[in-house]
């Protein structure tokens, strides 16, 4: 099984998903290195408890590889980069932290569930209609309701189901949910559940004081 770099992190990365990395620890300036002298690959995987600085984290098992499509070097060494998730893959074993996480890792594509491009558009509706009243309790949904007008929902159900994800209103744990369901329908009616609760959040926030 290949041995890839991994760069564990407080976020969810999704395929099809673009992920701004500051880099500053040495450990991950040096993983930036290896990639860009290598694959231009690595994995990042949700942090369970911990912090992603000094490491010592509990991490998940399930993640999504990132391609680098553009890194700046500034002159302390730190870097910017921008990647790109790409598929999704498990954790079959985690290496000695040296000087950077490392795992060998499979592929996991997602399985063919018969998503339909039905699914895909309820999901949309649901985001619609939450990030809606988001806007009516003040939240800041200009970036999501854009990338939906923009036609980032794809009509094949298996980047839709990512991108649609990426953009609602939830917590890495929820995220962590959906990057792990089986396949696309499972991920889209998950999200379609996720966003119910989401709503009736901000439903009840709404309500006037008695």
């Amino acid at each position: 099984m290949p041995v890839m770099p991994m760069f564990p992190l407080g976020s969810v990365l999704l395929p099809t998903v673009v992920l701004p990395l500051h880099v500053f620890e040495p450990r991950y300036r040096q993983l930036v290195q290896d990639c860009r002298a290598g694959s231009g690959e690595f994995g990042v995987v949700l942090i369970e408890r911990g912090l992603e600085v000094g490491g010592g984290d509990v991490r998940t098992n399930v993640g999504t590889v990132a391609r680098i499509f553009e890194v700046a070097e500034a002159p302390d060494g730190r870097y910017a980069l921008l990647a790109i998730g790409t598929e999704r893959v498990r954790v079959t074993t985690w290496l000695i932290d040296d000087p950077y996480p490392k795992a060998d890792i499979e592929p996991w594509p997602d399985a063919d569930d018969g998503a339909l491009p039905a699914d895909v558009e309820a999901a949309a509706d649901a985001l619609r209609g939450v990030l809606e009243l988001g806007r009516q309790a003040g939240w800041d949904v200009e970036p999501a309701v854009g990338a939906l007008d923009d036609g980032a929902v794809s009509i094949e159900p298996g980047a839709a189901s990512h991108k649609l994800a990426a953009l609602a209103p939830l917590g890495p744990a929820d995220r962590y949910r959906l990057l792990a369901s089986a396949g696309p329908r499972a991920r889209l009616a998950l999200l379609v559940e996720l966003l119910g609760d989401v709503e009736s959040m901000i439903r009840f926030g709404l309500q006037p004081d008695p």
